[in-house]
């Protein structure tokens, strides 16, 4: 929301789009199904659950707002989503006015605009199986639906859920204009839909102008766009870097690709064989390229400081989401179910109380318990307002509009996380319990651990520092009687109380201290 967040069950279409790439769903029909699933010719629920991708943006639930001013924000929103995440170009510049040297006018943004325009967005609870699917912004699915249609969700609750998704106007076209400086109350020319032509001009006698039209503009082999942008985009993601720099600015104003060639011929290939994304990311990992070593010599940093001719293997730290799942699955405390609700894990108390007015359901945060401690970070509520600060402090969006790459920083606040944060701390006490309740030597335990997180051998001058760390720890909490619950009881999994705290602690410490390399959340 804008000011105050409440529960919006977004989380089926967040297992749609995990199940989609499951199952290597076709990278055109990935695409289709979420700019206009529901009105496909016999649509299932799978397909307008899909359009649910326009409709994350911020909503307003204030009491006495304009409904028009805030209905033209949520367009402006999907256009700026629909053109910035999907053709990878910017053209909310276009918004306000014409600019003398931009291919892109301001009558052909609010065209674009219109493909969006005739969705009913202040819509209500319908349910499918009674009405019209292509007709309703919502559609209700019960839960036996959820198990046949989407049985890759962990559903809970029993019942029925609301999701938001996208829908037409019944018997009716809303007209479109072009607002002048952008505002809701200024309309000049109508205008049909259309899509930018320096592009690819939109041939209407091949496609109808609605969302279905837009949808197989978008995947025409001759859209010079889709499937570069795509490209990049998983390079990016494999990278750490794409082959053009400025994942979501493809003109002029933004960064020549690297290597013109080479995009050029990933993406035909892509869209010949089929959009098929598994196998691009196969052809991608598998190559010479990123099977380099990382390791670099003074003549590759001399010549190629940036890595932009990939001399070497990238070397990037793991997404925010990532980091949490690092500890996870290294301690063994990942739970690794797929789909279901948001989780909410550890988080200071009181943070949603100080930062937020105190109204709404999500006033106050209630930490969940048990499995739900231990998903992955892709289930991790978020709040708006309010994101949860582990993953803020390394560089997570908040969500609140479309991001195509994420910042980079390095602050003394990622590594004060690393060495407090409440699930880092278990994680090392769990995986310090595994160990010493297998009677494993305590040098071979810090080796196990050693590899266990930053998947190699230790060094020789690695291993000497870390057990003389390790007996250092004992040391403070035997002789010096340190008080070792704290560190041996971290969290809420069980604890082994045959162990002795002592030695649970001093491993415990030596595994955070793991933890804490840049190594440990570095993909090399």
């Amino acid at each position: 929301g804008y000011q105050d967040d409440n529960i919006r069950t977004q989380w089926p279409w967040r297992d749609w789009v995990i199940h989609a790439f499951n199952k290597n769903l076709p990278y055109d029909q990935f695409l289709t199904w979420q700019i206009a699933g529901d009105m496909l010719p016999e649509a299932t629920k799978e397909q307008m659950l899909a359009t649910g991708f326009f409709r994350n943006h911020k909503y307003t639930e204030e009491g006495g707002v304009i409904e028009e001013e805030y209905r033209i924000e949520y367009l402006l929103d999907k256009t700026k989503t629909f053109s910035k995440g999907i053709l990878g170009v910017t053209v909310e510049c276009a918004q306000c006015h014409d600019h003398k040297y931009d291919p892109f006018s301001q009558k052909e943004y609010f065209s674009l605009l219109a493909f969006f325009n005739n969705t009913k967005e202040l819509g209500f609870e319908g349910d499918v199986s009674v009405s019209k699917p292509a007709k309703n912004p919502l559609i209700t699915i019960n839960d036996e639906e959820v198990k046949s249609i989407l049985s890759f969700i962990n559903k809970k609750d029993t019942g029925t859920m609301t999701v938001s998704v996208m829908g037409e106007l019944k018997d009716t076209v809303r007209k479109t204009y072009v607002l002048n400086r952008g505002l809701y109350n200024a309309p000049t020319d109508l205008v049909t839909p259309d899509v930018p032509k320096a592009i690819l001009p939109f041939d209407s006698s091949a496609y109808p102008k609605n969302r279905i039209g837009l949808a197989k503009w978008t995947v025409d082999e001759r859209n010079p766009l889709t499937a570069r942008v795509f490209v990049n985009q998983v390079w990016q993601e494999i990278f750490g870097r794409g082959l053009v720099k400025t994942t979501g600015d493809f003109g002029m104003q933004g960064e020549l690709p690297s290597h013109p060639e080479l995009l050029d011929w990933l993406a035909v290939d892509f869209r010949e064989h089929h959009w098929d994304i598994k196998r691009l990311m196969k052809q991608i990992i598998m190559s010479s390229t990123y099977r380099q070593s990382a390791v670099t010599t003074p003549e590759k940093l001399k010549l190629d400081p940036d890595n932009v001719y990939l001399s070497h293997a990238p070397r990037v730290r793991v997404k925010a989401e990532l980091v949490r799942d690092v500890v996870l699955a290294s301690s063994g405390l990942l739970v690794r179910s797929i789909g279901g609700p948001s989780v909410k894990p550890y988080q200071p108390k009181g943070l949603w109380e100080a930062a937020t007015s105190g109204r709404g359901v999500l006033a106050s945060y209630r930490q969940d318990h048990g499995d739900d401690l231990y998903r992955r970070g892709l289930y991790t509520f978020i709040k708006l307002t309010v994101p949860p600060p582990s993953m803020i402090l390394f560089d997570a969006s908040n969500r609140d509009q479309c991001e195509v790459k994420r910042s980079k920083t390095n602050t003394p606040l990622q590594a004060l996380m690393m060495m407090n944060d409440p699930l880092v701390m278990e994680g090392s006490r769990v995986m310090a319990e595994d160990m010493l309740s297998k009677k494993i030597a305590d040098q071979a335990a810090v080796e196990m651990a050693f590899r266990r997180i930053i998947a190699r051998r230790p060094s020789e001058k690695e291993k000497t520092t870390l057990i003389g760390y390790y007996n250092d720890q004992l040391k403070l909490f035997t002789e010096k009687k340190l008080d070792a619950t704290p560190i041996a009881t971290a969290g809420e999994y069980p604890t082994n109380k045959k162990l002795d705290p002592s030695k649970v602690a001093a491993l415990a410490k030596t595994i955070q201290a793991i933890y804490n390399l840049e190594e440990a959340i570095t993909k090399t």
